[in-house]
C-alpha cells in the first residue's frame, strides 16, 4: 500500500478508494502500525511545536507548556489517538449485528483508521494553537468519509440501517473520547507538566 496514494485518494476520492480498500486483506495490527501510527505523528508533533515552542497569544502575551510538558502531552496524545483508533474499530464490529451487519474485524478496523486520515492530516493545523479548530472541524470531512465507507458497505450493511449504525458507534466514541480527556485533564492538572510559562 502505497500510503501517500492513500490518503490522497481518501481526502479527493473517497468513494472510489472505498472501492480499493473493500478488496484488501491488511492485518488490523499491520493496518494500525503502517498506516495509523504514521499519521497519528502529525497532530502529536504539531500540538508539541504548538504548546510548546508557538504557544497561545491572549491580548500579546504568549502562553506555552514547559518542553518537558509539550513532550509529555504530545507523548500522550500519540497514544490516545491510537488507542481512540483501534477502540473505534472494536466498537464497529462488536455492533454490527445490531444492524444486520456482518462482524469482520479486519473490515470493521478499516472504516476507523481510514476515515481517521482527514482528522489527522489536519492535525497539522495544531502548529498553530489558534487553528486547532480547524483540525476539529476536518472531523465533519472524516465523518462523511466513514459513511461513504459504510455505504461501500464494508461491513455488509443494510441501507437503511447505516446513518443509525453510525451515530450509535459515534456516540459511543465520544463517550469514550470524554472519559480519556477528564483522565487526561486530571493528569495535567495536578501534575508541573500541566503549567504554562507567560513570555
Amino acid at each position: 500500500m502505497d500510503l501517500v496514494a492513500r490518503v490522497q485518494g481518501l481526502i479527493l476520492k473517497p468513494k472510489e478508494e472505498w472501492v480499493k480498500i473493500k478488496g484488501e486483506d491488511t492485518p488490523p495490527t499491520k493496518l494500525m502500525m503502517t498506516y495509523a501510527a504514521i499519521l497519528a505523528l502529525i497532530p502529536a508533533i504539531a500540538q508539541f511545536i504548538g504548546q510548546g515552542l508557538i504557544g497561545y497569544r491572549y491580548f500579546g502575551i504568549v502562553a506555552r507548556r514547559s518542553i518537558a510538558g509539550a513532550l509529555i502531552y504530545a507523548i500522550l496524545y500519540y497514544l490516545f489517538m491510537l488507542a481512540m483508533i483501534y477502540g473505534f474499530g472494536l466498537i464497529i464490529n462488536a455492533l454490527a449485528p445490531n444492524f444486520g451487519s456482518k462482524q469482520n474485524l479486519q473490515k470493521a478496523m478499516q472504516l476507523s483508521v481510514y476515515s481517521m486520515t482527514v482528522p489527522l492530516v489536519a492535525g497539522i493545523f495544531y502548529i498553530l494553537p489558534s487553528l486547532g479548530v480547524l483540525a476539529s472541524l476536518a472531523g465533519l470531512y472524516g465523518l462523511y468519509v466513514l459513511y461513504l465507507g459504510f455505504n461501500t458497505p464494508m461491513m455488509e450493511t443494510p441501507k437503511d440501517k447505516v446513518i443509525s449504525y453510525i451515530v450509535v458507534c459515534m456516540v459511543a466514541v465520544v463517550v469514550l473520547f470524554v472519559v480519556v480527556t477528564v483522565l487526561m485533564g486530571i493528569f495535567f492538572v495536578s501534575g508541573s507538566v500541566a503549567s504554562f510559562g507567560i513570555h
